[in-house]
């Protein structure tokens, strides 16, 4: 099985991972990145590993979406990117399709 890694960055980068994980469907870890320094404008970068999905794949990858647009709609400022393999999506344009696409590769 292949892992997903995230990645997060920006203000409040830990408590939008923590409200990922509870929210979504996806089982794994979270850390603040080695040499991470909380700067003045609050960014703060954070890395995280998906080992697996609960539930179906198109179901997990809806959910990410809505957290992802509920977080920016709360003008938290981060940025968030899903790399498996080859496959790298940065959300902030990214379909359901695209989000799967990443997540199929847990199921390889």
């Amino acid at each position: 099985m292949a892992e997903v890694k995230l990645s997060l960055e920006g203000e409040e980068a830990g408590v939008a991972t923590e409200k990922l994980f509870e929210t979504t469907g996806l089982q794994g870890s979270w850390e603040v990145a080695p040499n991470s320094l909380l700067t003045k404008e609050g960014t703060l970068a954070v890395i995280g590993t998906v080992v697996g999905i609960v539930g179906g794949t198109i179901a997990v990858a809806e959910q990410i979406r809505k957290w992802y647009q509920e977080h920016k709609r709360a003008n938290k400022k981060f940025d968030v990117v899903l790399v498996a393999g080859d496959v790298r999506v940065v959300l902030e344009n990214a379909t359901i399709e695209d989000i799967c696409a990443v997540l199929e590769e847990l199921e390889s």
